[in-house]
């Protein structure tokens, strides 16, 4: 699932020179492609864009796209975003490390 915002914080990092040895240039390209003509788009409603969550006001891009979705899971390893958790819970959000949701989700 994507908003403009979280597309756009990936746009930026796939970019950063770390990743050069792991994807060509091309292979960055198709991603972002993929994502984009394929990805989940949900428009975030002004009402959520406006609210703070997040000690890193950085990371408050993630939480609205998860509102916006509907009940659904926030999937980080960002410690600014696991400790939301309590506070997003009776939003319909369910904040999990990346170990938690891969228990939950079963084997693939």
């Amino acid at each position: 699932m994507f908003t403009d915002a979280t597309f756009a914080e990936l746009e930026s990092r796939i970019w950063k020179p770390k990743f050069d040895r792991y994807l060509s240039i091309e292979r960055r390209q198709e991603i972002l492609h993929g994502v984009n003509v394929s990805g989940l788009w949900v428009p975030v409603p002004a009402a959520v864009s406006e609210q703070s969550f997040a000690r890193d006001p950085t990371d408050d891009k993630f939480v609205h796209a998860a509102l916006a979705a509907g009940p659904t899971w926030l999937v980080s390893g960002d410690k600014d975003l696991l400790v939301l958790a309590d506070r997003l819970l009776p939003l319909g959000v369910q904040v999990l490390a990346p170990a938690e949701a891969l228990a939950l989700s079963g084997d693939f």
